[in-house]
């Protein structure tokens, strides 16, 4: 009786193995641990070095980073823009991922000066934008959009404010923020590299839902 009673849990067991993987032979990504969503972008209008309108539905179906720069930073961010570069080269010839970085500094990156850095960074502007537009939507997106900074901040006078973040956003292609790296460390960008695979791979991201970096 003690052996037919082994034999059939190790059957079961058997059964349950072989079951669960058909399905992650049959059902893409069935079986993963995945990122968990951070939050949502919301509606946004920007204009990029071409002088054209950039908004969500530009950007609908791909995966991208989101982050922020001036082109006049003589300190972080010309680090940022080169670990971004690896990124970029990395992902160069995938058509669903793309790389938008907003200016902190609309009132001197106009259109004309962010076509001007573009140039000088020697990418295809197609798959990485350059962005510019009024500084409290900027401001805004960043901080209620992509959570590089505390959203607390919005509360200060706009005129005040000068937003300097090392932070970068990973956006899946339905628009939610699923992680935010820090684009100074070599660890977190290379994390984020695999991350990137992850959700060009993902069919099905969910309504996981986590805390953002700073409470809600």
């Amino acid at each position: 009786m003690r052996r037919k009673m082994i034999f059939y849990i190790g059957f079961f067991v058997v059964l349950v193995i072989a079951f669960y993987v058909a399905l992650t032979q049959v059902i893409p990504g069935f079986g993963e641990v995945k990122l968990p969503i951070v939050n949502r972008v919301q509606p946004f209008s920007f204009t990029n070095q071409d002088g054209q309108t950039v908004t969500q539905q530009s950007v609908e179906g791909k995966v991208y980073v989101a982050e922020y720069f001036f082109t006049t930073c003589p300190s972080i961010c010309p680090m940022l823009n080169t670990n971004m570069k690896k990124i970029y080269e990395t992902y160069k010839d995938e058509p669903g991922f793309m790389i938008l970085s907003h200016t902190v500094d609309p009132d001197k990156d106009n259109v004309s000066r962010l076509k001007w850095y573009a140039d000088s960074m020697k990418v295809n502007t197609k798959q990485w934008e350059f962005l510019t537009g009024r500084k409290d939507s900027l401001y805004q997106t960043a901080r209620n959009s992509y959570l590089l900074d505390d959203p607390q901040n919005n509360l200060q006078n706009i005129n005040e404010q000068f937003l300097h973040t090392q932070f970068f956003a990973l956006v899946d292609r339905s628009g939610k923020v699923r992680k935010i790296y820090d684009g100074l460390k070599k660890d977190e960008i290379e994390e984020l590299k695999k991350d990137i695979k992850r959700l060009l791979k993902e069919h099905n991201p969910g309504d996981r839902f986590s805390n953002n970096m700073f409470g809600s």
